[in-house]
């Protein structure tokens, strides 16, 4: 069989589970733009805040193209390292009040270069049952020992974690397919008591969960490439840890570093979060959500419908109305849980967000 007959057997294979995928263009700066023709809403972006289309954002990205170029040309460890990589990962230590922090590609890179290089024969990686693609890989990378415990079941933590040796206890801190909340005191408890490792991935986490973490061993996984706006990623802790990851990270050191224009851009929307506008962006923020999901802690709200047609037809039935809201599936969420994920932004508008608390009634109802 030929390479191409196996890929058309491979297509075929997905079309026949009704999993067929295709990429979709959408013209858009922010949340409204051109979907195939139609006018639409996006309630489907991670940007929480609107960042990426603000004027600070935009201008810094364009004044770090004109200084460096498109591109950095090569990893950071050769010559691709521009000053605009370190101001931002000074800004990023400052935010997180570690030590440290390091860029990678992206968030997905980070979480990779983490578990593998910490990661180890004489290591246990402990993770959440719904823990993020990303960290699946990297579990998968690290040559460790890996042990699944229950979605937000932290008496588990605390049993294995009694009779582990060197320990890493890993977990989003928001679930980007639930939108729930980890008890994040409650795992840097367990990490603390047993000298464990904890590698936190805050990629959603633009309302919190907000937790000192002081005396416990943490690395704080993030993305710059959602509520931030820009592209990339970085991880955040203890000196110590972020040179070996610079020395040992393969995702960090055997790739191109971010353009600047990515890194000042991010570098812009950090100054931005961090001012008195950030606040009333995260303040908004959290109005909005109160309007369709009253104690709602994180802007994803997941609306589970379970088969997965019924999932594709509802979220049909929003861009006719002309609010993108897509249908998440399996494998990305697990068998008889397909649902709609919407995303609340600070830069949606009341009307926006009306229309669409009264669409998502209408949907559950069965109109």
């Amino acid at each position: 069989m030929s390479w191409e007959s196996w890929a058309e057997s491979a297509n075929d294979s997905i079309r026949a589970e009704g999993r067929w995928r295709a990429l979709r263009d959408f013209d858009a700066l922010g949340p409204n733009g051109t979907l195939e023709g139609r006018r639409v809403v996006s309630f489907a972006s991670n940007d929480y805040l609107g960042l990426s289309a603000h004027p600070e954002v935009l201008a810094g990205a364009a004044d770090a193209l004109a200084r460096w170029g498109a591109g950095s040309g090569s990893a950071r460890l050769i010559v691709g390292s521009r000053p605009v990589h370190s101001e931002l990962e000074a800004a990023l230590a400052r935010w997180k009040r570690a030590e440290a922090a390091l860029l990678f590609p992206n968030g997905f890179a980070a979480n990779l270069g983490v578990l593998a290089t910490l990661g180890g024969p004489d290591a246990t990686i402990f993770s959440d049952e719904h823990n993020h693609a990303s960290i699946i890989e990297g579990c998968r990378l690290a040559r460790a020992r890996v042990d699944i415990f229950g979605h937000l079941d932290y008496d588990s933590v605390e049993h294995m974690l009694g009779r582990a040796g060197r320990a890493i206890v890993v977990s989003d801190s928001v679930f980007s397919m639930d939108g729930d909340v980890a008890d994040v005191e409650r795992l840097a408890a367990a990490c603390r008591r047993h000298g464990a490792l904890l590698v936190l991935d805050e990629a959603h986490a633009v309302l919190g969960p907000h937790v000192d973490l002081g005396g416990v061993n943490c690395l704080r996984v993030g993305t710059l490439g959602k509520f931030l706006g820009a592209m990339g990623g970085f991880v955040a802790g203890p000196r110590s840890l972020i040179e070996l990851l610079t020395n040992r990270a393969r995702p960090f050191i055997f790739t191109t570093a971010s353009s600047p224009a990515d890194a000042a851009a991010a570098l812009a929307a950090l100054r931005v979060l961090c001012s008195d506008e950030g606040e009333r962006l995260r303040a908004r923020l959290r109005t909005l959500i109160e309007r369709v999901a009253p104690g709602h802690l994180s802007p994803i709200l997941s609306i589970v419908i379970g088969d997965e047609r019924h999932a594709l037809k509802a979220s049909a039935t929003l861009l006719e109305r002309g609010m993108l809201v897509p249908a998440i599936r399996p494998p990305s969420v697990a068998p008889g849980t397909s649902r709609l994920r919407v995303t609340l932004s600070a830069a949606h508008s009341d009307e926006q967000v009306e229309a669409l608390r009264r669409a998502l009634d209408e949907v559950a109802n069965g109109a």
